[in-house]
């Protein structure tokens, strides 16, 4: 082994391993491990960022913007209410829609393709008296099975087109992994719907009407004269078992308390975070005599201004400082609860730093947060992805939140076109991107870049979205990784480990070798970013199939397939991560599907990329 091998398999331990670890965003990570790659001189400094111009990353950031332009103009919507069935048992339920999941899926971002259905998916739960994670779970892997259809159903396909072109075949084509990713993805939207949907733990207990979020965590104020006021904290506690409710801290002059002593009595404007069932915490806040702490400001403060003008002046009022009054006081407002995307920019921000309630007219009165519990004040609390949030405010308001910070309300929702010259539009452009680039009238990457321009001439979507609809942290890592997978090559890193999977594990067999590839791809995709994983995989592939003498397409088409498959943890996809907090799901809870969905992917796509690919 060299020097430069050594230096590049310890970046790549310390890559993989801050990738699994988790503390870290994936793209900090990836350019952490560019920079340590130039500074070693294992990249040149000036090919340091040619990742970031390479044809798969700006494809990527074309076909997320043509995707949100879908979204936004209702058109995937009104599709989803048109071909969805309305009165079908579960299992023909559960089929049509992960089977439409993954159609969707298949040419457009999806994430985006499940924060659509989402809503629709609790619906079904609701009618059909099912816990929503049987639905939310299914739903979410179709999304993914999908995905490694097309070219562009996901990045590790375009990462995997690009290695291919580095061995003078060329790109692969629009509709090349169909024939093995079709017949993977059938296979397992059938097994989801037959028998995979009753593998999943049934996480919600009684009544199904209402999905399960886990518990919230809530602030509440004692109020003087109260029936909590001058009670200790003991007496407190045992009137909330009743609810299956505690407290898990208080806040007193603004000093926060951490389990407070049980014996201390409690005084008018303490502040309580009690931990509840969303069922129960109306129940709760009543019995007590509690309010709401994010009202009560909310209250105060307008009671404030508005002493504050009136001592100014005393002007007539209008129709407007009536509305303005009643939406201050909350007297027209609803509660609604938003699941917070993986791509939200509301991520390691608070309700305080955003000023939630002073330019969205919203107040967070809750907090729900799977396997994590907090103390501290929820207007401080930074927020995490899978976070579910309780907001208060008109539904305008929140509409226009959920779509600026990337949130999905879980609630059933009305679906209206706001423009269906828009809506048939933005069909359109997708539809001419993809037959260019399928066709090979142009490059994917010229193809939906046009997309793209076309979408801002005719304003299609706000140019302000153009760039917001991009997830810029996928970007970086894909143009920072490039890069350090070229430095495997460079340095022989790569050979060295195809060498060595071939001559102490498979013995010298390419098909034991290609099942090899495939199960190190599906088992890494589970704990990192499926990008990085497909990054790293290709140079391997590439060597592996050099030093057989195969062809490298069967190798290559093995990473796409595992790179896309992680179905074992809620970590290694972002859809994984979008449904764990309303499916009430546990981080061991994706096995129980993910397990068998894996064995079933292996079993069909071996036979099929030799077939299809021949070695």
């Amino acid at each position: 082994m060299t020097q430069d091998q050594g230096l590049i398999f310890a970046i790549l331990a310390a890559t993989i391993g801050l990738f699994i670890w988790g503390r870290w965003r994936h793209d900090i990570v990836a350019l952490a491990s560019l920079l340590a790659c130039v500074i070693t001189g294992l990249v040149p400094e000036q090919d340091a960022f040619a990742g970031f111009g390479h044809p798969a990353v700006i494809t990527v950031a074309c076909v997320l913007v043509l995707s949100y332009g879908l979204q936004t103009t209702g058109a995937i919507d009104a599709l989803a209410q048109r071909v969805l069935p309305k009165n079908l048992g579960p299992v023909m339920a559960i089929a049509s829609l992960t089977a439409l999941g993954a159609l969707l899926s298949a040419f457009m971002n999806n994430v985006g393709a499940l924060a659509l259905l989402m809503p629709i998916a609790l619906q079904i739960a609701k009618k059909q008296d099912l816990p929503p994670g049987r639905i939310l779970m299914p739903l979410a892997f179709g999304t993914i099975l999908g995905g490694m259809t097309t070219l562009i159903g996901t990045p590790p396909n375009l990462i995997v087109s690009s290695f291919r072109a580095k061995t003078d075949a060329g790109h692969f084509a629009m509709f090349d992994f169909s024939p093995v990713g079709v017949t993977v993805a059938l296979s397992g939207v059938l097994f989801i719907a037959l028998i995979g949907w009753r593998l999943v733990p049934k996480r919600q207990v009684g009544n199904a009407a209402s999905f399960d979020t886990g518990t919230y965590l809530t602030e509440a104020r004692v109020k003087e004269g109260g029936k909590a006021d001058g009670k200790t904290l003991r007496e407190i506690e045992q009137l909330l078992e009743e609810a299956d409710a505690q407290v898990v801290a208080m806040v007193r002059n603004a000093l926060r308390l951490s389990a407070p002593n049980p014996r201390r009595i409690l005084q008018a404007d303490d502040v309580l975070v009690i931990e509840a069932d969303p069922e129960a915490l109306g129940s709760v806040l009543s019995n007590l005599g509690l309010g709401l702490e994010a009202k009560i400001e909310a209250e105060a403060k307008a009671k404030a201004e508005e002493d504050e003008k009136a001592n100014k002046t005393e002007p007539k009022k209008t129709e407007k400082d009536e509305s303005e009054k009643k939406d201050s006081n909350g007297d027209e407002s609803s509660m609604l609860e938003m699941l917070v995307r993986p791509d939200s920019t509301l991520i390691g921000r608070s309700a305080q730093s955003i000023h939630l309630r002073s330019r969205h007219s919203l107040n967070l009165l809750a907090i729900s947060r799977e396997s994590h519990r907090s103390v501290k004040r929820l207007r401080s609390t930074l927020i995490q992805s899978g976070d579910v949030l309780l907001i208060q405010g008109l539904a305008e308001d929140a509409a226009e939140f959920a779509s600026e910070y990337s949130c999905v309300p879980l609630a059933d929702r009305s679906i209206s076109i706001p423009d269906p010259g828009k809506a048939t539009l933005a069909l359109c452009v997708m539809l001419l991107s993809i037959i260019a680039a399928a066709f090979g009238l142009l490059s994917a990457a010229v193809a939906f870049a046009l997309g793209v321009l076309i979408y801002m001439v005719m304003r299609v979507i706000p140019l302000r979205s153009l760039y917001t609809s991009i997830d810029w942290p996928v970007i970086v890592l894909l143009g920072a990784m490039i890069p350090v997978a070229g430095a495997m090559s460079e340095t022989g890193a790569a050979d060295l480990i195809a060498r060595e999977l071939m001559e102490t594990v498979a013995r010298g067999q390419p098909i034991a070798v290609l099942a090899l590839i495939l199960v190190i791809s599906m088992t890494l995709s589970d704990f990192m970013n499926n990008a990085a994983t497909a990054a790293v995989m290709c140079q391997i592939a590439l060597s592996a199939a050099n030093q057989l003498g195969v062809s490298p397409d069967s190798m290559l088409m093995a990473v796409a397939i595992g790179a896309s498959c992680s179905f074992l943890t809620p970590i290694g996809h972002q859809n994984n991560t979008l449904i764990l907090s309303p499916g009430g799901f546990r981080f061991g809870d994706y096995w129980r599907l993910g397990l068998p969905m894996e064995i079933l992917v292996a079993l069909i796509s071996i036979p099929m990329l030799l077939w299809v690919w021949p070695l």
